[in-house]
């Protein structure tokens, strides 16, 4: 008899010690889970690059982290390459920030032109190069294109796609909202040999 009940104490303690490890595991996992969410959500949140807007900058397929807590701390500024909400067509666009409020922007050609100040633009510098060195204009639809001259109004954004001449942003949907602000794309990590930090450039 007393060597039952000794086997039969064994039995339960490894019972009960198989049972608070699954129970280890599963608290482990709910922590997880939660403070995946809580990144996600306040923090940082992945985005896949879909066309060619962005060229030759981005290229579709490539993932990227965007740093949603920045933009709770200052605003965006000029070159910063950003993610936003389109509400009318239910999805986000990455594109470049050119106008912060108050900016008078206006674009002719491969020019553009903020508070009547020339402005360089080395993101786009060679694709722009090697375009009029074929004879053309990298922003080749020309005035459907260009910007006659607008001013940012508060609160909002001007933002355009590096590939001008193939690229549905502010010259189409308009001035983009603080709000629909997501964050500022700031690293590339997927396909895994262009993994970097990206970078923003500013006048």
């Amino acid at each position: 008899m007393p060597n039952r009940a000794a086997v039969h104490a064994s039995g339960s303690g490894k019972q009960g010690g198989a049972y608070k490890e699954i129970v280890e595991w599963i608290k482990a996992l709910v922590i997880a889970v939660v403070l995946v969410f809580l990144i996600r959500q306040f923090l940082f949140s992945p985005f896949i690059v879909d066309g060619p807007s962005m060229q030759p900058n981005f290229e579709t397929g490539e993932r990227l982290i965007v740093n949603k807590i920045l933009y709770t701390i200052r605003e965006p500024k000029f070159g910063e390459v950003v993610v936003f909400d389109v509400p009318e067509q239910g999805r986000k666009f990455i594109k470049r920030v050119i106008g912060v409020p108050g900016d008078k922007i206006r674009l002719e050609g491969d020019d553009l032109y903020i508070n009547d100040k020339k402005i360089d633009e080395p993101y786009i510098k060679e694709a722009v190069e090697a375009a009029h060195a074929e004879g053309r204009l990298y922003n080749e639809k020309g005035s459907t294109s260009d910007v006659a001259e607008v001013v940012v109004p508060e609160d909002t954004i001007f933002a355009l796609g590096d590939n001008r001449s193939d690229s549905t942003d502010s010259r189409v949907i308009g001035f983009v909202s603080d709000k629909e602000v997501v964050g500022r794309a700031d690293i590339i990590f997927w396909p895994l040999n262009k993994l970097e930090f990206i970078k923003h450039w500013t006048k």
